[in-house]
């Protein structure tokens, strides 16, 4: 059973404090639905994602039937999906799933994220910590410590780690572990930023829309070396909205524009050494997806992977097969990322530069995708573009991801 993206839509991402997470909810639902022609009436059952909800405001349930029945959805299944930066997109799959069984025709899945909180800025910084395991956090310190060391001006972010940004210095540590290893330089590292930051100035629903260059993210404000401010996503509020319907359940003009998933791989944290990364769960999760839809890296027009550095985006293309392990810094510095290159990656302008609102992250990168296949990305457009990947990683756990969703996505 052939199942396609019939509407798909998100908000302006920014920080948005006087919008709460059900206004932003109807706001990406309102615009999926008007996308996919259809009425809340027409589905049949909803997904629905929000990481820090319950963590700022106290709604730690039913979160999605709270923003759903107000909007005015009644009496049909509403599931709640946390999964961390991976949330939507494994409501996504989930929803997938449930086509695919026959259960439903139609399906809506929502992520929603309010991170931006000014009045209360320690609890903010304090809510990253439950994306790793709460009981481990010393012991993780301590491994990734062990990770690159002696590479660099400082072995180790500034200031106490417990104190700042936890997943930048996660981040920082892998990033010098793949320096040490095979030569990956800050630059290459910078490069990726600096690109997706010229992107994202083509984007009018991104955070931030001025361009960089690779010499201005490096001169920007240490976080955890090698990694600066500009190549760390920021703080985003947002929300996202996806229609999902069986193909023969399909109209005529939802046909018109539909997207087709091809393929869905998942995974989670591998027991594995962290040299082993030919084993990361991120390539697990690709090799499933593209056995899945039947493809090979070469097949592949354009990528939006899960950069919430700038690191991340070189590991992962690696992941994704689009180069050799090790080789990702070359490839970016190369240009083969860069819109016009060989296989443009994050022309949305990534999570460094378009956003990261948490929960709403795997939708909008699908939003990114259904938008390119659609051939409506206007100057950003990828030319003859049919086969689109999306890598969303959520948590971290000893050596990576603690969860990877990669999704095939293409035009029939």
């Amino acid at each position: 059973m052939d199942i396609f993206i019939t509407g798909i839509a998100q908000t302006a991402l920014g920080k948005h404090p006087q919008l709460s997470v059900k206004e932003l909810t109807r706001m990406a639902v309102d615009s999926a639905l008007q996308d996919a022609g259809c009425a809340a009436d027409d589905i049949e059952a909803a997904w629905y994602s929000s990481v820090r909800q319950g963590q700022m405001e106290g709604q730690n349930s039913i979160r999605g039937q709270c923003a759903l029945v107000d909007y005015g959805f009644s009496g049909l299944p509403i599931f709640n999906v946390e999964n961390a930066c991976a949330s939507s997109s494994s409501g996504l799959f989930q929803a997938y799933c449930a086509i695919r069984s026959g259960m439903f025709r139609q399906v809506l899945v929502v992520g929603t994220e309010k991170m931006f909180y000014p009045d209360r800025k320690e609890d903010m910084m304090r809510a990253f910590f439950g994306g790793t395991d709460i009981h481990e956090l010393q012991s993780t310190w301590e491994r990734l410590k062990g990770l690159g060391q002696g590479i660099g001006p400082q072995a180790n972010a500034p200031g106490k780690w417990d104190q700042q940004s936890f997943f930048m210095d996660v981040y920082a540590a892998l990033a010098r572990d793949h320096m040490q290893r095979y030569g990956t330089t800050q630059r290459q590292i910078a490069f990726a930023a600096a690109k997706n930051h010229v992107h994202s100035t083509m984007n009018p629903l991104a955070q931030y829309r001025t361009p960089m260059t690779v010499d201005e993210v490096m001169d920007s404000p240490l976080i955890a070396w090698p990694l600066t401010r500009a190549m760390c996503a920021p703080i985003s509020d947002g929300a996202a909205a996806a229609v999902l319907t069986a193909g023969s359940a399909m109209t005529p003009s939802q046909r018109a524009r539909a997207v087709r998933v091809r393929g869905m791989g998942v995974s989670s944290t591998v027991h594995r050494e962290p040299q082993d990364l030919d084993r990361h769960c991120v390539l697990l999760a690709a090799q499933r997806a593209y056995d899945m839809a039947g493809i090979r890296p070469a097949d592949i027009d354009v990528v939006e992977v899960h950069d919430a550095s700038s690191f991340a985006e070189i590991l992962q293309i690696e992941n994704l097969g689009l180069c050799g392990r090790g080789e990702g810094g070359v490839y970016t510095e190369s240009g083969a990322t860069s819109l016009g290159g060989e296989c443009p990656v994050n022309v949305s302008g990534g999570l460094v530069s378009k956003g990261h609102p948490i929960a709403a992250t795997g939708l909008i990168q699908w939003h990114e995708l259904c938008t390119q296949l659609r051939g409506e990305a206007g100057e950003r457009q990828v030319g003859d573009c049919r086969v689109a990947v999306a890598e969303n990683g959520g948590g971290f756990l000893r050596h990576e991801d603690a969860a990877a969703v990669v999704t095939v996505l293409d035009r029939e």
